[in-house]
């Protein structure tokens, strides 16, 4: 049984996340958990419980989110009626990134699938903050859809690698079970800086070339690119349905993602992007 966490804001683009979620795994048993979290913009709870405004605001916004989590629970139902799935909610109020690191300990979710953008989102910006915020927090693999993408089967998957870390079962998983379920093919992009890979490298690749070894995949490789054009050329001639990357200090992910800033990179994510923490072990 795969848990999937799925926080929302009751935005647009939160529910086109969780319609790709239903639709990836809708020949998956799953229990879904819908989450949302609220913070009142000033709460003192000395002050709260001597000022009967101030908790009747409370009060409303609890009431607000559940009533919220109980409708989008009867619209999953009405659209997407899965006897293989089922739906739970979560309201609480406290941060998104703090409920997601108690829920993972508290052994509530395996992946988590969510926008890239909230309500507020601003289009000249790539990722909302709560989502970066969660995918650079999260414990377990975060899978964000791009705003407005529509569902189709994964065929191709990208997985760039700079190979320089020793790759563990439990990070490549979420990819195998994808390539599994869909027959689909993977394909490894090494951007290479030096003439030939070290000893390390070469060990690594073997390894992640082991796991491989029972679905479709392909290793590429390109020179002197930069990671932004080297992802961009490759979509030009292979139609990717899904981008995975590993995130570590030392990845493809950090280059991309955190050594500029979100507004100013060079590259247009139109396809779900997939995340999995080096830590994930």
């Amino acid at each position: 049984m795969l848990k999937i966490l799925l926080p929302t804001d009751f935005s647009d683009n939160s529910w086109n996340a969780i319609s790709y979620a239903l639709q990836l795994y809708k020949n998956q048993n799953c229990v879904f958990t819908l989450l949302h979290t609220y913070t009142p913009v000033i709460y003192h709870s000395e002050y709260m419980n001597n000022n009967t405004f101030e908790v009747d605001v409370f009060n409303a916004m609890v009431d607000t989110s559940k009533n919220k989590l109980d409708a989008l629970a009867k619209k999953i139902e009405s659209q997407f009626n899965n006897p293989k799935h089922t739906i739970a909610q979560l309201s609480a109020f406290n941060t998104l990134t703090d409920e997601i690191s108690q829920l993972y300990d508290a052994g509530v979710m395996d992946q988590i699938i969510m926008g890239t953008k909230g309500a507020s989102g601003i289009k000249e910006v790539l990722f909302g903050s709560n989502t970066i915020h969660v995918i650079n927090s999260a414990k377990c693999p975060v899978m964000a859809i791009p705003d407005a993408f529509t569902f189709e089967a994964p065929h191709d998957i990208l997985f760039p690698s700079d190979y320089h870390i020793p790759f563990q079962q439990k990070q490549i998983q979420p990819i195998l079970a994808i390539a599994t379920a869909y027959h689909a093919r993977v394909n490894v992009l090494n951007v290479k800086y030096q003439e030939e890979l070290t000893p390390q490298q070469e060990a690594n690749r073997k390894t992640l070339e082991g796991y491989f070894n029972n679905i479709a995949h392909l290793f590429h490789s390109v020179d002197n690119q930069n990671v932004s054009e080297a992802l961009k050329s490759f979509q030009m001639t292979t139609k990717i349905n899904i981008l995975v990357m590993l995130n570590n200090k030392r990845s493809f992910f950090e280059n991309l993602f955190f050594k500029s800033k979100i507004k100013q990179i060079g590259f247009d994510l139109t396809v779900p992007f997939l995340v999995i923490p080096s830590t994930y072990k």
